[in-house]
């Protein structure tokens, strides 16, 4: 499928090499993210990476805010025509709740540490220290049980968004999927 033209320009048949480029670096420090924050608990082995769970997560939500102004300057491609409206609600909707939680589930855990009665070390890979935010230990607890909450809904709606784009790549055969993973592209 190739650019169509349309007023306001040409829009493309795929995801910019930027977009996709902080579409799967982003994906892959979530789903790290998301192993061990939810089972560093039951895995004691995975204690050890909290410190990079928290550098992971401070990144996850500078690197999403360049996604979002990267998102704003530059037209995403179109789905394909016969996609049905609801399905276009949708997937609309399911990405802007994705843009939400990378930009809640990091804030929560940055809430949860810095009102911890005992804090534990926040820094950047040990490059440099991220300031503590001014809460109380109230506020602290309300992140804390926050984060594990939408750690959970995080989980489920990543599984949902990979699901959708398997459908869309071995079920329906469009090119949903090819247009963030050109490697999947249909000869």
């Amino acid at each position: 499928m190739a650019a169509q033209d349309r007023p306001n320009g040409p829009v493309p048949d795929r995801y910019s090499r930027v977009a996709i480029w902080f579409h799967w670096t982003i994906a892959l420090l979530v789903i790290f993210n998301i192993a061990v924050g939810l089972l560093h608990d039951p895995v004691p082995a995975l204690r050890s990476l909290m410190g990079a769970h928290k550098a992971l997560g401070i990144t996850v939500l500078v690197l999403t805010a360049g996604r979002i102004a990267w998102r704003l300057a530059h037209r995403p491609p179109p789905l394909p025509i016969h996609t049905p409206m609801w399905e276009k609600a949708l997937a609309h909707a399911a990405h802007a709740v994705l843009y939400v939680f990378m930009i809640a589930l990091p804030l929560t855990g940055w809430l949860m540490v810095s009102g911890s009665a005992k804090r534990s070390p926040l820094n950047w890979f040990g490059l440099f220290d991220i300031p503590y935010l001014p809460v109380s230990v109230a506020t602290g607890r309300l992140g804390h049980d926050a984060h594990g909450v939408l750690g959970w809904m995080m989980l489920a709606l990543v599984v949902l968004h990979i699901g959708a784009a398997l459908r869309h790549h071995v079920l329906l055969r469009d090119p949903v999927l090819e247009r963030m993973a050109p490697v999947f592209r249909r000869r």
